[in-house]
């Protein structure tokens, strides 16, 4: 079943996301219903996060799946994210995908003076660094 997971990517609370990460940084903003009679809790602050994103071009903090494509490395979690050769972040969790060929997992990608957009992270050669490769 965790590979199964992680090939859609659903998030496991406690694993790959924690209370230090937010609904939006996660990629689960779709799940709030904004117009929900009488609303729900925290909802004021997704919204200003929403907005605050908006303003400044995207979130600075995003959750991205990662696909190796050689079907013999294994990733497991703990692995470096690089992007034209820097580090950026590790991989929260990861298994083999039996039906995408490949290892595949979940990376929290932040960036500190900048969004992380998809044109951003489209623009990148990445890697993943896996027991030293």
């Amino acid at each position: 079943l965790g590979s199964l997971r992680m090939e859609k990517a659903y998030r496991d609370y406690g694993h790959d996301i924690d209370n230090t990460d937010t609904i939006l940084e996660c990629g689960l903003g779709f799940t709030c219903d904004f117009n929900k009679p009488g609303g729900f809790i925290g909802m004021a602050s997704v919204q200003a996060e929403k907005a605050a994103a908006k303003a400044k071009g995207g979130l600075q903090k995003r959750m991205v799946q990662v696909l190796v494509h050689d079907p013999k490395p294994l990733m497991h979690h703990g692995e470096v994210l690089c992007r034209d050769n820097v580090p950026i972040c590790d991989v929260r969790a990861a298994s083999y995908g039996h039906t995408l060929g490949g290892a595949v997992g979940l990376a929290m990608i932040e960036r500190q003076h900048e969004p992380v957009t998809k044109s951003w992270i489209n623009s990148g050669n990445w890697s993943v660094n896996i027991a030293g490769d």
